[in-house]
């Protein structure tokens, strides 16, 4: 049986971290009309672990897939961001864990993280009218809320810019 634990990545994981990003982004240029990760700062990762907000999930002892969150994600959300959420970043999936509904596990744990910190709602977003992604996100409960094409992005990951984004929307039952 697997031991499944989720916790705060460490700054040990820093480079383990990006090791999943660039699989990810290795991944993505497999997919048809998928865009690419054009790469995160190292600083940003490392802010995101002092704050407490870049996490793992561990299976056996070995990092199955990171992530990151935050409170607060105005550029993407807009005016919807003064509702009280979560927002899931840069889910990235050890290739050795894919197809084990991590994404479900770790929106089981999104949903009880957001109930304590008293949000009304989990949201993530994807670049682009991927379908695949919009498949996976809505049969993990999440409400696809259509595409929105981002307007200042200037304070985003490179690969934002100019882009139109997927919101996707999973109210926190109290």
């Amino acid at each position: 049986m697997s031991q499944l634990q989720l916790l705060n990545s460490t700054h040990a994981d820093t480079d383990e971290i990006f090791r999943l990003y660039q699989l990810a982004t290795n991944y993505q240029k497999t997919k048809p009309n998928s865009v690419i990760w054009l790469g995160f700062e190292r600083s940003l990762v490392e802010q995101e672990i002092r704050e407490n907000r870049q996490w793992k999930l561990l299976i056996n002892g070995v990092i199955a897939c990171v992530w990151a969150t935050t409170d607060n994600d105005p550029e993407i959300w807009e005016e919807r961001n003064a509702d009280p959420a979560v927002y899931i970043h840069r889910i990235a999936t050890n290739p050795d864990f894919r197809g084990q509904d991590l994404v479900a596990k770790i929106v089981a744990w999104a949903t009880g993280y957001a109930r304590q910190k008293g949000k009304k709602y989990v949201r993530l977003d994807t670049i682009g009218d991927n379908q695949g992604l919009i498949r996976h996100y809505t049969s993990c409960g999440f409400t696809y809320l259509g595409l929105v094409k981002l307007k200042n992005t200037a304070a985003l990951p490179a690969h934002y810019q100019n882009s139109t984004v997927s919101l996707f929307e999973l109210p926190v039952e109290r």
